[in-house]
């Protein structure tokens, strides 16, 4: 029996362009990020170099401005519509499942959410738990990060669906005993979770 809904938040909630970052480098004649960019980009992910440190990064290695950089990484960035966060409130009030929020975010990232969202805050508050990757040093698909939400708040894998786009973070948590939702964004909304879903409520 499902007992906890752990949710994913980008092309769950907030619609993504995921090719629009490097599609906008290109524009300045960058077809591709080296090796050492990409594990900046895991670094920065997880909150283990500040966003001016990314920025000088991507800088140094391409000889970009901060503000190219800024709106290139945002190009992912498209929309939230709202019949999803008025799903998340709706279901929120309910107060039948515990609620968690467990999403790969970076600053910048988050940022941009604040100041384009106008309901950002009243949709976190929605969670019994909000957790981004830069704020608490974890990153999907690792298994610490499962785990790191299953022993703060006492939860049993397997009263645990955790809802994701990318098939290698749930295939992670697939492993560690939660149910789980490979959710298709090009064909499915978080929306229709009990519908699809079904058997598992």
């Amino acid at each position: 029996m499902i007992k906890n809904i752990i949710f994913d938040f980008g092309d769950i909630f907030v619609n993504l362009d995921k090719p629009a970052t490097l599609r906008e480098m290109e524009k300045h004649n960058i077809s591709g990020f080296s090796g050492a960019i990409l594990q900046k980009n895991l670094a920065y992910e997880k909150g283990l170099i500040t966003s001016e440190e990314f920025l000088k990064a991507y800088g140094s290695e391409y000889n970009l401005e901060k503000d190219v950089v800024v709106n290139s990484w945002n190009a992912i960035l498209i929309d939230f519509p709202e019949h999803r966060f008025e799903f998340i409130k709706e279901l929120s009030a309910s107060n039948q499942y515990r609620l968690f929020l467990l999403s790969n975010t970076n600053e910048i990232h988050i940022d941009w959410i604040k100041k384009n969202v106008p309901f950002f805050e009243d949709f976190k508050n929605c969670f019994d738990a909000f957790y981004l990757s830069h704020e608490i040093n974890f990153r999907k698909p690792d298994a610490a990060i499962y785990k790191f939400v299953l022993d703060a708040h006492n939860l049993k894998p397997e009263e645990c669906l955790f809802i994701d786009d990318t098939k290698e973070n749930t295939d992670a948590a697939t492993s560690l005993g939660l149910q789980t939702w490979h959710l298709d964004p090009a064909s499915e909304d978080v929306t229709d979770l009990f519908t699809i879903k079904k058997e598992l409520f």
